[in-house]
């Protein structure tokens, strides 16, 4: 039996990354790259330039500040992967997600659009909302997939306006049988797009259609580096299985799109003191560039865990939308039951929805210390 690790009761979304193992941050050459984005300042969108020159300024203080823009490593790594075209957008990204929930402030449009293309999924984790029937009972009306038309809406509307897209959130992306489309429909439109998949489903079709669009980052969602384990914790899952799938995404890599920069990691959820981040490293360090552990976070109950007194504001509030398999808008995935839905695409824009009242009294109660008067953020510990 597994026994969960002793976790803090907050968990911070900011600093959720543990043990990644990636390259050093070159960090003088990547202050001085994002420096450069000076002499584009005036060629840029003005909210655009306004956010990249703080960005600047921020790199080049010498006074270290709890609000301060830094160049985290794995972020170092994006970096790397970016044409000079791309770089200005990417910090615009990118500030606004790793400020903007610090200071409160918001745009017409949030720096993240989590698009969920399935809420479907052929895992049961043990930490996860798939475990809970209230989901995945069909009657329930939450399990489905999104149609190509919805999709293509969403991305029309965001194109030149968001710049950071996840394709996952309750499911497994994979399942959806247009996912090959999907990702060809957002290329070329997106300077920081991730993928999070379990990797059970990967086979030469999907692994070409992932390495023809401009997926950015590829996570491959394994908490462990042996059996029984990794089955254990991933139900209905097959390490060697997994293995096997990643092995040939490399290799169709390397032999058919070598100039490709895709960024691909390993991640797992930290749920107890078995899994070792050493052994990960050791196991799948070869196959992928990097290695990293998130906390956990208790998703798999959020509805039973007991109120808490936690009063410091949701940082996602400010940092992402959450868009549902059916057009549903929520601002976590925490709450998968989708409580909180904060309003409904189509028959609302993605701008009238993240600057529209239901999110704004919701943020407005967070940042007043009332999420306590807020079902299920009350018994959430995210910040």
């Amino acid at each position: 039996m597994l026994k969960e690790i002793n976790t803090s009761p907050i968990y911070t979304k900011d600093n959720s990354l543990l043990n990644l193992n990636c390259d050093k941050p070159e960090y003088y050459d990547i202050i001085n790259l994002v420096r450069s984005l000076k002499k584009q300042l005036p060629y840029m969108d003005c909210d655009e330039a306004v956010i990249v020159l703080r960005a600047i300024k921020d790199l080049e203080s010498k006074i270290d500040t709890k609000i301060k823009f830094k160049i985290l490593p794995h972020v170092k790594e994006e970096i790397k992967s970016l044409t000079n075209n791309q770089l200005g957008k990417y910090i615009y990204y990118r500030y606004r997600y790793d400020i903007f929930p610090k200071t409160y402030e918001l745009g017409e449009y949030p720096p993240v659009v989590q698009i969920e293309p399935t809420s479907i999924c052929n895992y049961r984790c043990v930490f996860c909302f798939q475990t809970d029937k209230n989901l995945t009972n069909k009657k329930n009306g939450h399990m489905g997939q999104m149609g190509i038309d919805l999709f293509q809406d969403i991305i029309d509307e965001i194109n030149g306006k968001v710049h950071s897209i996840t394709m996952a959130s309750r499911g497994e992306p994979l399942i959806n049988k247009n996912i090959g489309k999907m990702l060809m429909y957002m290329k070329n439109k997106f300077v920081a797009v991730k993928l999070n998949t379990n990797a059970s489903l990967l086979n030469e079709d999907l692994c070409r259609d992932i390495l023809n669009s401009d997926i950015h980052t590829l996570v491959f969602s394994a908490d462990a580096a042996k059996d029984p384990l990794y089955s254990t914790m991933r139900v209905n899952g097959n390490l060697n299985q997994i293995l096997n799938n990643i092995k040939l995404f490399n290799k169709i890599k390397s032999t058919e799109y070598p100039r490709n920069k895709i960024i691909t990691r390993v991640s797992g959820v930290k749920y107890n003191e078995q899994q070792n981040i050493k052994e990960m490293n050791d196991f799948w360090g070869d196959y992928v560039n990097q290695v990293t552990f998130v906390s956990y976070n208790p998703w798999e109950n959020t509805y039973k865990r007991p109120v808490n007194t936690i009063d410091k504001a949701c940082s996602d509030l400010w940092r992402r939308l959450f868009i549902w398999w059916d057009g549903k808008c929520n601002p976590c995935d925490v709450d998968y039951l989708s409580n909180l839905k904060i309003g409904q695409l189509p028959s609302e824009s993605i701008k009238q929805i993240w600057t529209g009242e239901a999110y704004s009294i919701l943020r407005d109660m967070h940042v007043n210390q009332k999420r306590n008067k807020i079902f299920p953020c009350n018994r959430c510990t995210q910040i």
